[in-house]
């Protein structure tokens, strides 16, 4: 799981069967102190979520376990839309 920002959409005009009908999301990756990290990722919106939205991103086989995703060719889901994070300063090295 990662924490990311909404930074876009990704729109196919042609695509596998499997993907049909899914809002895929550019999502840039962030770190503790919420700055993004330079890496993205491209996610299927099982959510609703918007342009610039704090999101938690699942990957991989768990990907695969929402109802939506089931055997579907998917890598990455927005999971969830961040309301807030806390963190611990230890955490942060301080």
């Amino acid at each position: 799981m990662f924490i990311g920002r909404v930074a876009g959409t990704v729109v196919c005009t042609r695509k596998v069967e499997g993907l049909t009908g899914f809002k895929l999301l550019l999502v840039k990756k962030l770190d503790l102190e919420d700055r993004e990290t330079g890496d993205f990722a491209v996610a299927v919106d099982v959510v609703g979520a918007g342009h610039g939205e704090r999101v938690l991103v699942v990957s991989g086989s768990s990907a695969r376990q929402t109802t939506r995703t089931d055997k579907k060719p998917v890598d990455a889901v927005v999971a969830g839309i961040i309301d807030t994070v806390t963190v611990d300063k230890s955490a942060k090295g301080s």
